[in-house]
């Protein structure tokens, strides 16, 4: 914190004046360069540590540094104390020295270290990255360039390292350097569109059949979100080989040496198989921290985190099949559950529950995910019942790594599909949890509509269980594929399916370059196959970068390093040893680089800077939007009971949890200002409340069992009288419970049919239920049906 005043009051430059990010999509992989130009203007030699968000699954894979114009020096990848030593006493020597290194297990920050950087010189510094932008629902490949790093919540008791203790924060419009970005875009079919949460110049195709393209940033976006970037393409659903020579000069039959093959298929069912079970436990887990009062985007016009997950329950709870078990859980700095234990799904249970969420508020305090996991876990599973878990929360916290080997050790008894709300959510928290139990993840940000992707997932959740699965090779005689990872052990029709593979050995002339790979699995005691053939001639590509060898070391690492979390032995020494010999970094290794072109030592002081970050709770309490104080909640933090939200520093944890003690004293200063001015300044404000859509009002009235009643409130969405509905009932062999279904089921098919994933699953469930009682008359019912609200819905909704 002294390091933010002494910016704000003395307005010293900060050395990192700009950062320039170049990103190659060639399909579903980015080859990432992110560029740091740093300017010493101080009188005395620097120390600049500059910590920042990485995707978790990213692959970073070389880090090189250009030193007063001198030449370009490629770091070298050590074990990590290795690196710290030589870094530390290359700085007591007065060499310049660079260092890039993971904080913490989590792997989804890092550090970046230019120690004796001389006065008045500048430094770029390069670290490259590969990763696999993942396929929307609505096929778009989508790349994220992580800009947001937000305080990690730290539990009480823990004694890990606080990877973001000690950043230093500052209103982001004194933030004092810049990012760009430009990206080229190359793809075997058509690129058909780029969008962006940022605005973007024109796409420019440098191609005649539009498969290669290029798009940049129209101009330095906010530090409030992470960019974003959805490249969509004529055939996203198609499976694909990628194969990628080794390393020249690299060891034949090791990671490197080897060719390296990814594998993308896309498992696929007939529709008549993927009959939704009505079995299954659904426990649901929100987040109810003080942060989720933010906003889902800076724009006023979009509702608070926990709103959207509210919206987002309600629909799932709506969908859910009659017959099922369920809970909802809430936590924050404690935790709280609706039953007991997971209760049947009936029309009490979920009248009862459906009240509830629509009670629930970020009130909670801080981020203690680790706590309900345990309860979750300690409660029995159901005979018959398979456990799905589902987990939203927009938390960043330390002990990320505690909590997915806690998801991992209970892998056998359940899936576990996650959900991350925000920017700057944490990418190892959200999809280690997922990876770790057979689940799928989600990020949900800016004008993301979070309701789609949890359907989405709620899909996945009740088809069949997939079971035998495994892999076979079709390779020329003298060649054998060896996976750098475990096979699948989860698939899910539809979602794609990475393998990552070894090739060696070599094809015998005259024999045809061509091999193959066949996916197996069983649903319901079918056999189904997926085969894809490939190429086995190399495409064309940077002998050096290697994109797929990376990302197959990193999917390798990934794994390992979940065993190490998790007490395997032998695990830690494979890691290193893959580590050290792909080139990727991982948290037991860093990469370090040393001036030796430099004659003479650099002299004077080493004065360390940290590169300060914004302060994302600064914006929220400004004065000047004197409304954002009820935006953070600390009016309501503030108002209650002494006992539990007293403003003084031994209560600090319960109230926002897991701050350190600097940004504490900060926050309650601020707090007792805002609510000072709040009594006298903002009283007159009106309360922004969400406002409910038509759909989510539809929704709500729905039964359990997939019917509506003929009511006022049914009427008034529709945009009917009550009295007109009843008039309109087209027999007396008609019940109003069958008309009103097949009004709603209409009214979604016409009104609602742009959000159709998200109400796809309910509306099965209330067509199952008319059919099987309107009988002859459904006909009848859906032509007056149309004629009542102006609609031509077809039959062929209600499989006539």
């Amino acid at each position: 914190m002294e390091l933010v005043r002494r910016l704000q009051l003395r307005k010293e430059p900060v050395p990192l004046r700009s950062s320039s990010v170049s990103v190659l999509i060639r399909g579903f992989v980015a080859d990432v360069g992110c560029e740091l130009l740093y300017r010493n203007e101080e009188p005395g030699p620097l120390e600049v540590v500059f910590k920042f968000p990485v995707d978790a699954e990213a692959a970073v894979y070389a880090f090189e540094a250009r030193l007063g114009g001198g030449a370009c020096i490629q770091a070298q990848l050590h074990e990590k104390k290795q690196a710290q030593e030589l870094y530390g006493d290359t700085l007591a020597g007065g060499q310049s020295s660079f260092l890039l290194q993971q904080e913490g297990a989590g792997g989804d920050v890092f550090s970046c270290s230019l120690g004796n950087l001389p006065p008045g010189e500048e430094a770029v510094l390069t670290l490259r990255y590969v990763c696999e932008p993942p396929l929307e629902p609505d096929g778009a490949a989508r790349y994220v360039l992580p800009t947001v790093l937000r305080p990690r919540y730290t539990p009480h008791g823990w004694h890990g390292e606080d990877v973001t203790q000690g950043v230093p924060r500052v209103p982001q419009r004194e933030l004092p350097y810049t990012l760009s970005l430009s990206a080229t875009l190359q793809s075997p079919h058509s690129i058909n569109r780029v969008l962006s949460n940022c605005p973007l110049t024109p796409l420019s195709y440098t191609a005649g059949n539009r498969t290669t393209a290029q798009v940049s940033l129209a101009q330095a976006p906010p530090w409030d979100r992470d960019v974003e970037l959805l490249v969509y393409y004529a055939e996203p659903y198609k499976p694909s080989a990628v194969l990628e020579a080794g390393l020249p000069g690299a060891k034949p039959g090791s990671l490197m040496g080897d060719p390296a093959v990814m594998v993308t298929l896309l498992p696929s069912v007939p529709e008549a198989v993927l009959a939704q079970s009505r079995a299954g436990e659904f426990i649901l887990l929100l987040d109810r921290s003080s942060s989720m009062t933010c906003l889902m985007d800076s724009r006023d016009l979009f509702p608070q985190r926990i709103d959207s997950a509210k919206e987002s329950l309600i629909l799932l709870l709506k969908s859910l099949p009659l017959g099922c078990y369920f809970n909802v859980y809430g936590f924050g700095t404690e935790f709280e559950s609706f039953y007991p234990q997971s209760v049947e799904y009936t029309q009490q249970t979920m009248a009862e529950s459906l009240q509830r969420i629509q009670l629930l508020q970020a009130d909670l305090g801080g981020t203690r995910i680790l706590e309900p996991l345990r309860a979750i876990y300690r409660s029995p599973c159901r005979d018959g019942h398979p456990r799905q878990l589902f987990v939203f929360t927009d938390g960043e916290v330390e002990n990320t790594q505690d909590v997915i080997t806690e998801v991992w050790r209970n892998r056998g008894t359940h899936r576990c599909f996650s959900f991350g709300i925000g920017d700057g959510v944490s990418t190892a928290l959200i999809k280690g949890i997922a990876r770790a139990a057979g689940g799928s993840a989600e990020f949900i940000t800016g004008q993301d509509r979070m309701q789609p992707k949890v359907l989405q997932s709620l899909k996945r959740a009740l088809l069949p269980a997939v079971t035998g699965i495994s892999l076979s090779w079709d390779l020329p005689p003298g060649m054998q594929a060896q996976l750098l990872h475990r096979c699948p052990e989860v698939i899910f029709p539809g979602q794609r399916c990475l393998v990552y593979a070894q090739l060696r050995g070599q094809p015998q002339p005259p024999d045809i370059p061509m091999g193959g790979v066949t996916l197996q699995y069983g649903i319901q005691d079918q056999t189904y196959k997926e085969t894809l053939q490939f190429s086995l001639q190399p495409q064309d590509g940077d002998r050096h970068r290697l994109p797929v060898h990376r990302l197959a070391a990193k999917s390798l690492l990934l794994e390992l390093e979940g065993a190490v979390g998790a007490g395997s032995e032998g695990a830690q020494h494979r890691a290193l040893e893959a580590s050290l010999s792909s080139g990727v970094i991982c948290s037991l290794t860093a990469y370090v680089g040393v001036d030796t072109q430099r004659g003479q030592p650099v002299q004077g002081p080493l004065v360390r800077q940290d590169v300060p970050l914004t302060d994302f709770i600064r914006e929220y309490v400004e004065m000047r939007d004197c409304i954002s104080i009820r935006e953070i909640q600390i009016d309501r933090v503030c108002e209650r009971p002494a006992s539990r939200a007293r403003l003084d520093e031994p209560n600090y944890r319960s109230v926002f949890g897991g701050l350190s003690r600097d940004l504490w004293q900060w926050y309650s200063r601020a707090a007792r200002k805002c609510l000072q001015l709040s009594k006298s300044s903002t009283s007159h404000l009106p309360q922004r409340m969400p406002e409910e859509s038509p759909l989510l009002r539809l929704v709500s009235l729905q039964n359990a069992d997939g019917s509506w009643d003929l009511d006022p409130r049914l009427a008034a969405v529709l945009g009917v009288s009550e009295t007109d509905a009843r008039k309109r009932i087209p027999s007396e062999d008609v019940t109003p419970s069958i008309w009103a279904t097949v009004l709603a089921v209409v009214w979604l098919h016409d009104r609602a049919v742009g959000q159709r994933d998200e109400w796809e699953l309910l509306e099965a469930k209330a067509v199952g239920w008319v059919r099987d009682r309107a009988g002859a008359r459904l006909s009848e019912c859906l032509k007056a049906a149309n004629t009542l609200l102006g609609c031509s819905v077809g039959p062929a909704v209600f499989g006539l």
